[in-house]
C-alpha cells in the first residue's frame, strides 16, 4: 500500500527537523571549552594582555546561543568589566556575513540587557549599556585576509555616515600557547587526522593524543578527555546525517537530486529545508534553487532565521 501524501510530508518534515537538531553545534569543542569561565577568562586576557588584575569573577554573562533559533550555536557572548565581547567561531570558510550576524547578535544582547536592568528604552534617560567588543575566530588559512573588517567596506561601499562597525579577525599563531591559537591549532590537528583516519574514533583518539604531546589544550583534554570524545563522535553524526540527504560538502554550491525530492510538499517544509540548509553554510541563490522558490522568497524567509513548524 502507497503511503499517503500527507504522511509522507509528515516524515519528511520530521526528517529535515532531525537533521536541523542534529546539525546544532551545541555540543560542539567551541562551546565546551569557552563556556568554562577559566578558559573564558584566558579568551579575555588574548585580546586585552593589559588587564593583568583580572579574575573569573569578573567575567559574568557566559553565554553561547544562536540569536536566530532556538538552538545552541557557536556564538559566544560575555561581559568583563562593562565591556561585552561578542565572538563567533567562523568554519575554514570565509564569510563577510559574519559582520551582520554580530550585529544582530549584538542588537538581541543588548536588548536582553536593558530588559534584565529594566531600563525605559523610550524614557529621557540614556540607556546603561556595555560597551561591545566584536571578534570572530578564524579556523582556515588566513594568507592575506585582515586583522580588521568593517561593516561600510563590505556593505556600503565604505559609506560610513550613519553606522559602522567594526570586527576584529582572531587567527591565533601555530606554536603559541594563548587559548586562542591552541584552539585554531587543536582545529587543524583535527582536520589532519580525518583526512588520515576518516570520520573514526581513531582519528579523535589521535586528534587528542597529538595535542596532548604537543601541549595543545592538554589541561582542557585531560580534564574533559570522554566528552571531547562524545563531542567529536557526535559531529562525525552530523556529517553523516547530511550526507544521508544527499549534500556533499565538499562541492560548493551544488546538492543532489535526492534533496530536491526531499522537500516536494507543503511550504512549512520548504521553510524548515531553507533554514537547514542555510545553518549548514549553502549561499542564499543555491537554496533557492533547491527548494524552487524565488531568491526573494528565500531572503524572507531567512530573514529572521525563524523556524516554521508544520
Amino acid at each position: 500500500m502507497e503511503m499517503g501524501e500527507s504522511n509522507k510530508a509528515a516524515i519528511q518534515g520530521q526528517e529535515f527537523e532531525n537533521l536541523r537538531v542534529k546539525w546544532a553545534a551545541k555540543d560542539s569543542v567551541f562551546c565546551d571549552l569557552f563556556e568554562k569561565r577559566k578558559y573564558a577568562l584566558q579568551l579575555y586576557q588574548t585580546v586585552h594582555p593589559e588587564d593583568t588584575d583580572v579574575t573569573e569573577d569578573d567575567i559574568g554573562n557566559v553565554t553561547i546561543n544562536n540569536v536566530f533559533t532556538d538552538q545552541e550555536y557557536n556564538d559566544l557572548g560575555m561581559t568583563v568589566r562593562g565591556k561585552l565581547l561578542l565572538m563567533l567561531e567562523c568554519q575554514s570558510s570565509w564569510s563577510m556575513n559574519i559582520i551582520i550576524r554580530l550585529f544582530l547578535y549584538l542588537a538581541h544582547t543588548w536588548n536582553e540587557h536593558i530588559e534584565a536592568t529594566r531600563q525605559n528604552r523610550y524614557g529621557s534617560k540614556k540607556l546603561d549599556i556595555p560597551r561591545p567588543e566584536l571578534y570572530m575566530i578564524f579556523i582556515g588559512d588566513r594568507k592575506k585576509r585582515p586583522e580588521w573588517i568593517n561593516l561600510s567596506d563590505e556593505f556600503f561601499e565604505g559609506n560610513h555616515e550613519f553606522l559602522e562597525m567594526k570586527v576584529r579577525v582572531l587567527y591565533g599563531e601555530q606554536g603559541k600557547k594563548d587559548i586562542v591559537s591552541q584552539y585554531v591549532d587543536f582545529t587543524k590537528v583535527y582536520h589532519e587526522q580525518v583526512k588520515r583516519y576518516g570520520r573514526t574514533r581513531e582519528a579523535v583518539l589521535e586528534t587528542i593524543r597529538v595535542c596532548k604531546n604537543q601541549d595543545v589544550l592538554r589541561e582542557y583534554l585531560a580534564e574533559r578527555e570522554k566528552e571531547v570524545i562524545s563531542i567529536m563522535m557526535a559531529l562525525f553524526d552530523q556529517q553523516r546525517a547530511v550526507e544521508q540527504f544527499g549534500y556533499d560538502k565538499k562541492e560548493e554550491g551544488k546538492i543532489e537530486g535526492k534533496i530536491e525530492g526531499k522537500i516536494e510538499g507543503k511550504m512549512e517544509t520548504k521553510k524548515e529545508t531553507a533554514l537547514t540548509l542555510s545553518e549548514m553554510g549553502m549561499p542564499i541563490d543555491n537554496i533557492a534553487k533547491v527548494v524552487k522558490e524565488g531568491v526573494d522568497t528565500v531572503q524572507q524567509w531567512l530573514s529572521g532565521m525563524v523556524t516554521v513548524k508544520p
